[in-house]
């Protein structure tokens, strides 16, 4: 795999990944200042769709790595992997929390 390629997954990466993380926020504000729980679960389920884009484009790294592909490892990729990392815990954990508000309403 060339560089170019590379830093493409790795902006692809990045972008999907923050774009799911800044919409989970944002439906963790509609429950717990506005109470509105279809809005939280709207933005939510973008939230699991950017967070897929990014999803895809690491698994298609992985798939290459197996495939005996060389895959350069540089900071630009290993920062795709902590966006990625936080976006996916920042989900799963605002889950949580608009599920406990709706319990609280």
């Amino acid at each position: 795999m060339d560089n170019t390629k590379n830093e493409e997954i790795s902006m692809t990466i990045i972008a999907n990944a923050g774009e799911a993380r800044g919409l989970a926020f944002e439906a963790l504000r509609a429950a717990r200042d506005a109470g509105d729980f279809d809005k939280a679960k709207q933005l939510m389920d973008e939230a699991n769709k950017y967070s897929q884009i990014a999803h895809q484009a690491q698994t298609d790294l992985l798939v290459a790595t197996a495939n005996g592909e060389q895959v350069p490892i540089d900071v630009l990729l290993i920062h795709s992997q902590d966006h990625l990392m936080t976006a996916m815990l920042a989900i799963d954990l605002i889950t949580e929390l608009i599920e406990s508000y709706k319990k609280n309403k």
